[in-house]
């Protein structure tokens, strides 16, 4: 939030914490309980949400909601997700969002794609905001680069902790297919998959690292503990490539940060993601590997054109300063839009 809020003109206040919750716990949204917004409404002038819905059923957030506008207090929401990437089955969730979309004072989105899509559905105009950067400073310059067709090609993949949208096991399987196909067409690589040592999926942990171990390829598994984000963006900037393999979503957070350290993303066509950065995104298909060996060569090709990375990083991170200032003008426009409407509302309703 504090990328989003000019410290100039809003006060960002912290989210409340669960009393006895552990430091670092995450816990439901205490901002959306309906007791909460009876004690602390005078404390604020707009609650903003972006995060938390699939904590509560569409009566609860209906009555949260209520609850706010009984107060006058705008609700500003901001559509990152149109498919929850925490979630198999989106019915639930979905409903959330027939909840909250058509209700709020104001709908926001990352692109112009997610806001048609929004429109769409629920025939509510959303006010597109970018997202600003995920680098708080600028990540030292990373080891590893193709220039000529004699290096490897090194490719990423994180796994975190296999949340749902993510398809692990194909996403490996079919990365493996691709690194041999490179390999016909002259263009070495690597693969190297991150794993979270802590994961929702023991037994799928466990079958990717067999199958790492079998293949005939240069795919291996590293697992660990979460990375810090200096470990991360260090991790990233030593890639030519960074996959995606998601089988559902909307954006992605990724797509932000390999942006920032002009990594090439190398994704499959889902919600918006390529919206994000349509110039950095090479699409493919996880039930097609050729889709992906198309798509690895095209990265290759485009990074042994003789890109300076250290100069194009410094280049966007200049871009990203500049886009800072206009996302948080953006959203001050946004609250004092909500708030001068408010105003108006209840000086009709006098």
């Amino acid at each position: 939030m504090r990328a989003i809020t000019d410290p100039q003109h809003v006060e960002l206040l912290p989210d409340p914490v669960h009393p006895g919750a552990p430091a670092g716990q995450w816990w439901p949204p205490r901002v959306l309980s309906p007791s909460w917004l009876d004690e602390h409404a005078p404390e604020f002038d707009v609650l903003h949400i972006h995060f938390g819905l699939e904590s509560f059923t569409p009566e609860q957030l209906s009555r949260a909601l209520g609850r706010a506008r009984r107060h006058g207090r705008p609700v500003i929401y901001t559509v990152h997700d149109l498919e929850n990437p925490q979630l198999t089955d989106q019915a639930a969730y979905l409903r959330l969002l027939d909840v909250i979309v058509p209700s709020a004072d104001e709908v926001l989105t990352l692109t112009p794609t997610a806001a048609a899509e929004v429109r769409r559905r629920w025939n509510r105009a959303c006010t597109v905001i970018a997202h600003p950067s995920l680098l708080e400073t600028s990540p030292a310059p990373g080891p590893h680069a193709i220039t000529d067709a004699s290096d490897t090609l090194r490719i990423g993949l994180h796994l975190r902790d296999l949340r749902p949208n993510i398809d692990a096991e194909r996403g490996v399987a079919v990365l493996a297919e691709a690194v041999a196909a490179l390999g016909l067409r002259g263009i070495s690589a690597e693969v190297e998959v991150r794993l979270n040592t802590r994961v929702r999926d023991e037994d799928l942990a466990d079958r990717l690292a067999r199958a790492a171990a079998t293949a005939e390829s240069r795919v291996r598994i590293l697992r660990g503990e979460r990375l810090s984000d200096d470990e991360l963006a260090g991790w990233l900037s030593t890639l030519d490539a960074f996959v995606l393999p998601y089988r559902h979503g909307t954006h992605s957070g990724w797509v932000e940060l390999c942006y920032d350290l002009a990594v090439p993303v190398v994704g499959t066509r889902v919600g918006h993601v390529r919206s994000q950065h349509p110039a950095d995104f090479f699409a493919f298909d996880l039930d097609d590997a050729s889709s992906l060996v198309d798509a690895l060569d095209g990265v290759a090709s485009r990074t042994r054109a003789g890109t300076d990375r250290d100069a194009e990083v410094a280049r966007r991170r200049a871009r990203r300063q500049t886009q800072r200032d206009e996302v948080r003008a953006q959203h001050l426009d946004v609250y004092l839009r909500a708030l001068a409407n408010q105003a108006l509302g209840e000086r009709a309703g006098a």
